[in-house]
């Protein structure tokens, strides 16, 4: 009997967390921008074996640092995407165009 009811409760325990992972929030495109640049500066600090407050450094100036044309270029076709996913047109495209390009830059 015992036996059993550890088997619902762990059953019951799997099920829930199985539905946390679906429940989990598609990042905007400004913290996917934020998140991609994490993960280089990360790397090229790896790469260039950095520690302690070299480290800090140089994550501080490369996370610090103007995105790349190439990441610009990226969030230009994200934002044109979702502008026109949304069907905006004039004015309210020219704003929503600014304002998604520089939620990053906070």
């Amino acid at each position: 009997m015992k036996a059993m009811f550890i088997l619902v409760a762990l059953a019951l325990t799997m099920g829930s967390a199985f539905a946390a992972d679906a429940e989990k929030k598609v990042p905007s495109p400004a913290q996917q921008a934020q998140q991609d640049k994490m993960k280089a500066c990360n790397a090229d600090a790896k790469t260039k074996e950095f520690k302690g407050d070299e480290r800090k450094k140089f994550m501080s100036e490369c996370l610090g640092s103007k995105p790349t044309p190439a990441a610009q270029q990226d969030k230009m076709k994200t934002c044109n995407t979702e502008a026109g996913s949304k069907t905006l047109k004039g004015d309210e495209r020219k704003k929503f165009m600014s304002e998604c390009l520089k939620a990053d830059k906070k």
